[in-house]
């Protein structure tokens, strides 16, 4: 479905639509138009020469996200920013009003929305990493307490993002069994894992100081620094979650890297800035970040078309099982 969806042709029928739809947001049909990125949706970028007006545009895939869930992120990120909670995007409504365009492809209607273009450049990896994850555990303890007492509005619904959500009976990411390169040997330590980590979050527990609305992809890839200012982007999977499944998501696809340690101990410092993180609670951030994992080999698989799944292949994979076996060990060594 994914090669379907994001082969050359179809991209240039979604740009072609794409075009058509700017004059709802008053950018002329003749703006310049480029593809920023692939991932579960198609998003653009359009500048107007004339105006100077640029907006991000992100084309939902079909069978993702109802509009009812579109409208509900768009909802959070409206109040997140009429209460100054973090410097996000800023949906634009079209000249009707409405925050959802359609877009007509080929008899399938696809939906679309826009955002304020966010000046920056994503963290690089080095000296100065540790100090942005110290702010952005700042920022997800400003989430997560926003998240506690919002008033959500009538009809909000989000995906939710628990154990069977991700390894169980509903996979919204696909099966992790279908791993790229996945052998026997190494299906039967990720079987023994996902058996581990199905009982560590039963114990850890659903209750509303640990479960709750989270950004749930707050990874490098939707951060933005410009100068002095850290910007989350991206809200398009957040849902209801594990609050310190943020953190594990914060450190997608570089789970294996040796300065993780690290930016986990800036982030936790950064978080008890703002709210209290008992010692606890900390305890379970390895059991997310091998949950997330797992998660995200699935992912891989499911959307192996994707310049991300691309680079991952089935090196990925590998890391997994290798994660996996720490992991066992290590819980072996708790025991």
């Amino acid at each position: 479905m994914t090669q379907l969806m994001y082969s050359p042709d179809f991209l240039a029928r979604l740009e072609a639509g794409l075009r058509r739809t700017l004059p709802r947001w008053g950018l002329p049909s003749a703006s310049v138009v480029r593809l920023l990125t692939i991932s579960e949706n198609a998003t653009f970028r359009a500048i107007d020469p004339e105006s100077g007006r640029d907006l991000v545009l992100r084309v939902h895939r079909p069978g993702y996200h109802t509009r009812a869930e579109i409208a509900s992120e768009l909802a959070w990120l409206n109040a997140l920013n009429a209460e100054r909670v973090v410097a996000t995007l800023t949906p634009v409504p079209q000249l009707d009003g409405n925050l959802i365009a359609d877009i007509e492809d080929e008899g399938t209607v696809r939906h679309a929305v826009a955002f304020e273009h966010v000046p920056g450049r994503e963290p690089a990896e080095g000296q100065d990493l540790p100090r942005w994850f110290e702010r952005l555990g700042a920022i997800n303890a400003r989430l997560h307490a926003h998240a506690k007492a919002w008033r959500r509005p009538e009809g909000f619904v989000r995906k939710r993002w628990d154990y069977d959500a991700m390894l169980g009976s509903v996979l919204l990411w696909g099966d992790w069994r279908a791993g790229l390169g996945l052998n026997a040997e190494g299906r039967a330590v990720l079987e023994e894992v996902a058996a581990l980590l199905k009982r560590k979050v039963e114990a850890y527990g659903t209750a509303p100081d640990r479960f709750g609305l989270v950004h749930a992809d707050m990874r490098v890839a939707n951060l933005l620094v410009e100068g002095d200012t850290l910007s989350v982007i991206d809200f398009d999977d957040c849902g209801f979650s594990w609050y310190l499944y943020d953190f594990a998501a914060a450190i997608s696809f570089t789970e294996q890297e040796p300065y993780i340690p690290q930016l986990q101990q800036a982030w936790v410092a950064g978080y008890r800035t703002v709210a209290p993180l008992p010692d606890e609670d900390c305890a379970i951030l390895p059991t997310f970040i091998m949950l997330r994992r797992m998660l995200l080999t699935a992912w891989v698989a499911s959307h192996a078309e994707t310049p991300t799944a691309q680079a991952m292949g089935t090196a990925y994979t590998q890391g997994t099982v290798a994660l996996g076996q720490a992991f066992l060990a290590s819980a072996g060594d708790a025991a």
